[in-house]
Order: structure tokens, then C-alpha cells, then sequence
């Protein structure tokens, strides 16, 4: 079958590229997506019957629609300070139009009463400069895992009549046809004029293969290692009541690494993640006031950066993983007090601290699991946090671990992000340009808006 535009994967930056195809074009698309149907994802973890993953292939937490940003926590941050380099290749004005066009569309779509939120005219920004931290600058819509899920399945609703999806169809590999494209795949293959690749974190060793065959250049990215932290909400609730979320960057002193909090979820949940097989912690929160908790979390990571000769970021960061989960089975938890005091937690101290978690994780000692240099770091900004939020650095804060956020190889794409090969353009997360759910939206649309402008 040929079709004019083939995009492989149903994340944001595919779902925004077809929604723009749908809207503005009569282009023929389809869509290639290794998962199912939105839903029809889930995970069988459900702390009884089933605590800890069962290695389901393919995982439906990382893929299928929406991508691993369907279950996530739904925040749109709309800035150029983090959440990728997509204003190095499109400019940034442009990048922040088409972020705020997204913002738009996502309202339009189920999310109308949720909350933007802004760093704009805060008094936070003076105090994290009075205690060596800095606030980075940030509009952000939440809109909650649940939002988030209505806002998916609308788009979805929207878009199944005009683009042809393929589901439970894992594209095997993209071969050059002429002018154009053959995507192959267990079932069959197709052939298509351009070809949008949008495969996020979950397809990084699959893009990487294709990269090699098609003698399209590549580098290392970066890799970010770091816990999750639990505290009670109210501990942050002057920071989290008015932004949310808070992007705060920490220079420690001992080594002058760059550790930042990441992914805050005001009165929200610590949960599982399953990358190729390794299970790592992330975090959730909701909109609706039945699912809240007692609790905020947010991660705490160190980036480290590679020169040559070593290229394997994302090997090191899932070593450090499969680590945590041989000590502890799976993701390991240890209350602040007992790190510093050099021991183990137990399940006893566990229970006898003041802190409820949120995660059935195993009691342990992340000092057995994470580098020294990471591990000093994030101590620091325990007690850096702890000026601005006092009660952060308390002996039953619980650390969870580990948290990694793996990075695509960054792909050698041109200012319209599109590779060597005329027609291939690499989009998203996957591409190692995008590492949040508002630029790789954003992406998606730019690289549609120019196949169909004939650019």
C-alpha cells in the first residue's frame, strides 16, 4: 500500500504531525504504533495479584497511543530553558508559538479546566538565588494523568477517520525506495513518499539500528541519574500552590555538577517505570481530588555528560538500573536519616517514620547503588532545597531508586529536522532533539506544517 506520509509511532510528536496532516491537508497518512489502542493499555501491575512487572512485551506503560506520555503526568512546559534543543533548529519564537499552539490544542480537546501556571512575577526566583539555587523560567499546564488520558482519547476519536493507524505493528526496518520509502513490518510493507520517525525513548536502540544502516550520523546524548524524593506535601506547598512545577538548578560545590529537581507532583504518587525490561521510579499526580495523596515527589538528577572514547550514556544509566533492581528486586527505598547515617533502611524504620509511601518499593541502601560523586550531589541539594523549603532535609524524607532518564543518541538532522535522506525527518524524543511532552509536540507539528507548505 502507498500512502504520501508514513509516520512511525503514536507519541506526542506523531499524534500532533497526523493531527496537523488531518486538519490542513488531504494528504493520505497512516500511522505505525508498536502498542495498542489507548484503551486498551494496561499494566497488570496492580499490588496484589501482580507487584512487580512481568516484562509484558510490549510494555504497555511505554507504548502504544500517546506514548509513554500517556500516563505521565500530563505537564506541558512551555519554554526553550529545558525540555530539549528544538529552538536550535526552528528558532525560538518559533518554537514557542507552536508549543502555546499545542497548549491550545490540548484545552480545546478535554483539558479546558485545568491550570496554567507561571514562573512569571514570582518572589521563589530571589529566594533560590539567596540560597545558590536557580529558577528556570516556565509557563506550565498541568493536566494531570487523568486529563491527560481524556485529552488522548479526543484526539484519538478526532483523528481514526482521516489517518489510517497500525497497532500492535512494530515496524522492522526502513528501506530506501526510489525517491521515496519502504517501511517494513511483520505483516507486510508499505511504501510512502516521506517518512516521519517519532519512535521516543522506548525506540532508541530500534533508531539506532536504522541509523547505522542508513549511514545517517549520530552522537552521544547525555544520561540523567538521581532518586526520587517524598515529603509531605506540605512541606512544598508554597512552591507547588503557586507553580506547580519548579525547574530548580543546584551547582554543587564539591564537584560543580548540575543537579535539578524534575517532574514535581504536588500531593501525588511514586510509581514504576519499565524501560527495555529495567524498572525504574517516576511520579504522578491528578487533577481529580479523590485520587490526591498526602505527599509531594519530584526526582532529583545529576546529568552526566560522555567524551570520546565513550558513547554508551545509555548503557551506563541502565547498569546503574539493573543494579537497584538485583539489590532490591525492583525499585529500593531508604529514608534520608538513614542514608546519612550510612545504614540501611528497614522495613521497621520504614513504618515507624512520619512519611506514608506512596509505592510498595524494597527497604535498602542506595549508597550500594548509586556513584559517589551522584550520590554527594543529590545530598547537597537535599540541603540546599531545605532553605527555601525547611523540612526537605528531614530524616524521613524517603528516597526512592532509581530514577534514569535516558536519552536518544542526538540524530544529525537539518533546520527543517530532516536528515541526509530527502523526505526522512526524525521528530520527538527519539530523535535526541526533544526530552518533554510540549517539544516534541511542538515538533510533530513544524515537520507537518512543512511537508505540506512543499518545503
Amino acid at each position: 500500500m502507498k500512502y504520501d506520509v508514513i509516520i512511525i509511532g503514536a507519541g506526542p510528536g506523531g499524534i500532533f504531525s497526523a493531527y496537523e496532516f488531518a486538519k490542513k491537508s488531504s494528504l493520505k497518512v497512516a500511522v505505525f504504533e508498536t502498542g495498542g489502542v489507548l484503551e486498551k493499555r494496561k499494566c497488570p501491575i496492580d499490588g496484589k495479584k501482580v507487584k512487580t512487572c512481568i516484562g509484558c512485551k510490549p510494555c504497555s506503560i511505554m507504548n502504544g497511543f500517546g506514548g509513554a506520555g500517556a500516563f505521565s503526568d500530563g505537564k506541558y512546559n512551555i519554554t526553550n530553558d529545558f525540555g530539549g534543543t528544538l529552538y536550535e533548529y526552528i528558532g525560538k519564537e518559533k518554537a514557542l508559538e507552536l508549543m502555546n499552539y499545542v497548549d491550545e490544542i490540548n484545552v480545546s480537546h478535554g483539558g479546558s479546566g485545568t491550570t496554567m501556571y507561571s514562573t512569571a512575577g514570582t518572589d521563589l526566583k530571589k529566594r533560590c538565588m539567596q540560597n545558590k539555587l536557580t529558577l528556570l523560567d516556565a509557563s506550565v499546564r498541568h493536566l494531570g494523568t487523568d486529563i491527560n488520558y481524556v485529552v488522548l482519547g479526543n484526539l484519538y476519536k478526532e483523528l481514526k477517520d482521516s489517518v489510517d493507524f497500525y497497532f500492535n505493528t512494530p515496524v522492522e526496518k526502513i528501506e530506501i525506495a526510489g525517491e521515496g520509502y519502504r517501511i517494513v513490518t511483520g505483516s507486510g510493507a508499505y511504501e510512502c513518499d516521506r517518512c516521519i520517525v517519532s519512535v521516543g525513548r522506548s525506540g532508541s536502540a530500534w533508531l539506532e539500528s536504522v541509523c547505522d544502516e542508513l549511514g545517517i550520523e549520530t552522537k552521544a546524548n547525555r544520561v540523567d541519574i538521581g532518586v526520587r524524593v517524598e515529603i509531605p506535601a506540605e512541606i512544598f506547598a508554597d512552591i507547588t500552590d503557586e507553580l506547580y512545577e519548579s525547574k530548580i538548578v543546584y551547582r554543587t560545590e564539591k564537584f560543580e555538577d548540575a543537579v535539578r529537581t524534575f517532574c514535581m507532583n504536588p500531593y501525588g504518587s511514586v510509581v514504576n517505570e519499565n524501560t527495555n525490561g529495567i524498572i525504574t521510579v517516576n511520579g504522578h499526580s491528578f487533577e481529580d481530588p479523590s485520587l490526591k495523596t498526602s505527599n509531594t515527589n519530584f526526582a532529583l538528577l545529576v546529568s552526566k555528560h560522555f567524551s570520546e572514547p565513550f558513547k554508551e550514556s545509555n548503557a551506563y544509566g541502565e547498569s546503574i538500573a539493573r543494579l537497584s533492581n538485583m539489590l532490591g528486586g525492583g525499585v529500593i527505598v531508604q529514608r534520608f536519616g538513614d542514608l546519612e547515617r550510612g545504614r540501611r533502611s528497614t522495613p521497621k524504620r520504614i513504618e515507624e517514620g512520619t512519611v506514608r509511601p506512596t509505592l510498595a518499593a524494597t527497604p535498602g541502601d542506595l549508597s550500594l547503588v548509586l556513584p559517589k560523586r551522584i550520590l554527594d550531589g543529590i545530598i547537597e541539594m537535599i540541603y540546599a532545597l531545605d532553605k527555601i523549603a525547611p523540612g526537605t532535609a528531614n530524616d524521613d524524607t524517603l528516597l526512592y531508586g532509581v530514577e534514569v532518564k535516558f536519552y536518544n543518541m542526538e540524530v544529525a538532522l537539518d533546520h527543517n529536522l530532516e536528515t541526509k535522506h530527502k523526505g526522512l525527518y526524525m521528530i520527538g524524543d527519539g530523535s535526541g532533539v526533544t526530552h518533554s511532552l510540549s517539544h516534541a509536540s511542538a515538533s510533530g507539528v513544524f515537520v507537518a506544517d512543512r511537508i505540506i507548505a512543499g518545503k
